[in-house]
Formats: C-alpha cells, sequence, structure tokens
C-alpha cells in the first residue's frame, strides 16, 4: 500500500511539471518554426542574393504618376529590410501628394543618419513606391482625392512633432515603423493597421506604457516595446514579445506570427 501511495503521488506531481514542459516545447515551436522558415525563404531569395548597392531601388510601379494625376494621393508602404533582417522585420514610410504637386514627399525615419549625427527622420522626393533595397513594397493604405489634402497636411504636422527626430535603434525602437505608429495616432482618421512585421511599432513614446492602437480603432500596454498586448478592432488581438508579434484577427480571419506576418485575410 505505502509503495502504491508514493508511486502514484509521484506521478500526480510529476503532470503538472510535464504539462509546463509541453507549453514551453509549443511555445518554442510557435516561434522558432516561422522564424527559421522565413529566414530560409529570405536568404535564398534574390533580395538577399544582391549587394545593397546593387539591389534593385526603381519604382514597384504602385503609386500613380504625378505628371497625369491632379488628384492628392497619401499612401503608405512597408517592404522587407535588407539583408537576413529582412526574415523578421519591414521598413515603412509615408508617401505624399497633394492636389496639383509635381511630384511626391517621402516621409521616413532611415537609421544609417542618425549613425553619422545627422536627422533620422527624412522628407525627401524619393520615388514614392520604390523597392526596398531588393523587396518590393507593400501598398497599405492608398487615399486619393477629396479631403487627402487635409489629412496631408495632418500627417506632416505630426511628423514634425516625432520625439525622435535625431534619434534611431533598430531594436526594439524608435525605429521606422515607431515613426509611422507615431503618426498614424496622430491622425486617427488614417484607421493604420501596421503589419505585425512591423518592429519598433510598439514602441510607444517618451516612456508610455498606455496608448491607441495605431489604427486608433483599440488600446495597447507596451513596456518599452519588449512586452505587451494590444486590443483594437483593426488590429484583433496582438502579444508582443520582444519585439516580435504572436496574434489572430477575426474581420478577416487571419492568424499572426513572427517571420512569417499575417496569414489568410486579405
Amino acid at each position: 500500500m505505502g509503495a502504491r501511495g508514493r508511486s502514484r503521488a509521484g506521478e500526480t506531481t510529476g503532470r503538472p511539471v510535464r504539462r509546463r514542459w509541453r507549453w514551453l516545447y509549443a511555445a518554442v515551436v510557435l516561434l522558432l518554426v516561422p522564424l527559421l522558415s522565413s529566414l530560409a525563404v529570405r536568404m535564398a531569395g534574390p533580395a538577399s542574393a544582391a549587394s545593397w548597392w546593387e539591389a534593385r531601388r526603381d519604382s514597384s510601379g504602385q503609386a500613380p504618376d504625378p505628371a497625369v494625376t491632379n488628384e492628392a494621393v497619401l499612401q503608405i508602404y512597408a517592404a522587407r529590410t535588407y539583408g537576413w533582417r529582412g526574415a523578421f522585420g519591414v521598413h515603412t514610410w509615408f508617401a505624399v501628394k497633394p492636389t496639383g504637386a509635381a511630384s511626391y514627399t517621402r516621409l521616413e525615419v532611415i537609421g544609417w543618419y542618425a549613425y553619422g549625427g545627422g536627422r533620422a527622420l527624412r522628407a525627401s522626393n524619393g520615388i514614392p513606391d520604390a523597392y526596398w533595397f531588393g523587396s518590393r513594397p507593400e501598398l497599405l493604405l492608398d487615399l486619393r482625392g477629396d479631403g487627402v489634402d487635409a489629412l496631408i497636411d495632418e500627417v506632416e504636422a505630426a511628423a514634425e512633432r516625432y520625439p525622435y527626430a535625431n534619434h534611431y535603434r533598430v531594436w526594439p525602437g524608435p525605429n521606422s515603423n515607431t515613426f509611422t505608429a507615431f503618426v498614424a495616432r496622430e491622425v486617427p482618421s488614417l484607421r493604420l493597421e501596421l503589419p505585425p512585421l512591423a518592429v519598433g511599432k510598439d514602441f510607444l513614446p517618451n516612456g508610455e506604457l498606455l496608448a491607441d492602437s495605431p489604427s486608433s480603432t483599440g488600446k495597447q500596454v507596451s513596456l518599452f516595446g519588449l512586452a505587451g498586448i494590444m486590443v483594437g478592432a483593426e488590429e484583433g488581438l496582438e502579444v508582443n514579445l520582444l519585439g516580435l508579434t504572436f496574434g489572430f484577427d477575426v474581420a478577416p480571419l487571419a492568424l499572426k506570427l513572427p517571420g512569417l506576418g499575417r496569414i489568410g485575410g486579405s
């Protein structure tokens, strides 16, 4: 009797331990499999094969030609970053053209300018929809026509208020995605949902712990961009761990994973 009792007690105590290990294994798989899959695809692709000075920077054909487009245009793009980092994250930027303007203005944060002691926040007349060192950009938002001039004014004013114009840190922020998320919160009518791979979007300015989600349709709690949670009508549910996003969306139904980004939905 005593031996059987000890055996059963040992089994009882062992079960919670085994359950904890199962959760740990599941978490490791959920993290490593998407990241390693994304890294393998990235390193085998043409965007990583070329040297950065040889990588594509021409137009992807997604922005209307200002020579024949009189109406105002506001677009937001995201493209995988150069080299192996593209397996984990994207670079985001704004491209704006007021009514009648002959060219676009790109608004973005670029790290290497800050590394040289310059200003990270740039406003340039670069190609609005250019490949980002070999990676074709995804068009996140495309607004044209009536009311867009006013939105462009709001975006440009918000960019001037960005508190890290002279600072850049790849991880966990502030970086290009921190800037885009900041402007999106300042201009809530954009209702911008940033992709899960926009590492740095959860870095809240000035050490804040609570803020609107970038789409302004929900709320997020974030600890310096290292850990947090976001719930919003546009974003669904997102959990941020060390800058990596796990989550799901219900409208439309989609899964969000590190490295792979959004799976499903449209």
